[in-house]
């Protein structure tokens, strides 16, 4: 592989991962699996990839995570009617993306190991659904790396919008507010809460401004809870019950429903979209998120290059 990014950049200080250079190489190493599929399968099709969850858009001004991130997850955007659509094919993708993890991450430190994938995700499209690739750290510096592939070509910036849909609905089965809150361990709970942090954050540029007045104290605690550690139960279960009777699932929602409703699609039901409306994002949508998802990386580059006093190469 032909890059620049060297290992102390990906963790440089307190086991904090920075978020700037792993997004780049999430999107290399995308770049090398298209080459190697080429060069030893004659597989020719384009491959996007970055960074999946909102960790980013609150990242310290150089792209190092605030907090330690243990899940690692990437979204990859795949071709339809291509060679792909071969299972034999999709396969060798497979295997030739596990073995470049594998090979990568090992140089900062992480060893990822027990490749699985296949697995169907839950509210994407039932006729050419998102599938995962996992593979789980031994060191202990990362849970697992888990990269999403979505079946249509797009940017790195339309994909994230539109797994937005999915992943409210994943929120839903927890926070409907016509249900009583379930149950659950504190560990679920506090990864749900994560997620509605990304989702806002992701969002945001796209939120009512009434809902944004609503949901702005609530997720400013939340984060500062989450800064600190959140580690008592009973603070995690108070902030659940805070999102949860705050509703603000529904607004999220809104923010999407509203612009795909002109384009004749139903967010509430993107499980029977045409699959060409796979990785669909509206005008009105990608206007406003687009460029909000875009500063914080810009923002990270050039005061990477202030640090350095050079230009930062990938």
């Amino acid at each position: 592989m032909n890059y620049k990014i060297l290992p102390g950049h990906l963790y440089p200080r307190d086991n904090r991962i920075n978020l700037y250079y792993f997004h780049n190489l999430l999107k290399v190493i995308g770049d090398s699996v298209s080459e190697q599929l080429k060069r030893q399968h004659k597989i020719s099709v384009p491959i996007t990839a970055g960074m999946w969850g909102g960790s980013y858009m609150v990242g310290l001004d150089d792209g190092q995570a605030k907090t330690q991130v243990a899940r690692l997850y990437s979204i990859v955007n795949l071709p339809q009617n291509s060679p792909l659509d071969r299972v034999e094919n999709f396969e060798c993708l497979m295997e030739i993306y596990q073995q470049t993890f594998s090979t990568i991450f090992k140089r900062y430190g992480l060893n990822l190991v027990d490749p699985r994938w296949g697995e169907a995700i839950p509210y994407s499209n039932k006729e050419r659904p998102t599938t995962a690739l996992q593979m789980w750290d031994t060191t202990g510096r990362a849970s697992f790396m888990r990269a999403f592939f979505v079946w249509n070509e797009a940017t790195w910036e339309e994909s994230i919008i539109y797994d937005m849909i999915r992943n409210i609905k994943v929120l839903k089965e927890l926070l409907n507010i016509n249900t009583r809150p379930p149950k659950k361990e504190s560990s679920e709970l506090k990864f749900l809460l994560q997620d509605v942090l990304i989702t806002y954050f992701t969002l945001h540029a796209a939120l009512t401004p009434d809902f944004v007045e609503h949901a702005e104290p609530i997720i400013k605690d939340l984060f500062e809870q989450f800064i600190n550690g959140m580690h008592s139960e009973e603070t995690i279960e108070e902030q659940y019950h805070k999102v949860y009777s705050s509703a603000l699932v529904y607004g999220f929602e809104e923010a999407l429903q509203i612009p795909y409703k002109k384009a004749g699609l139903d967010v509430q039901n993107v499980e029977d979209w045409p699959v060409e409306k796979i990785n669909y994002v509206p005008n009105e949508l990608k206007e406003k998120l687009v460029p909000a998802l875009q500063a914080p990386w810009k923002k990270f580059h050039a005061n990477l290059e202030k640090q350095s006093g050079a230009q930062v190469v990938l």
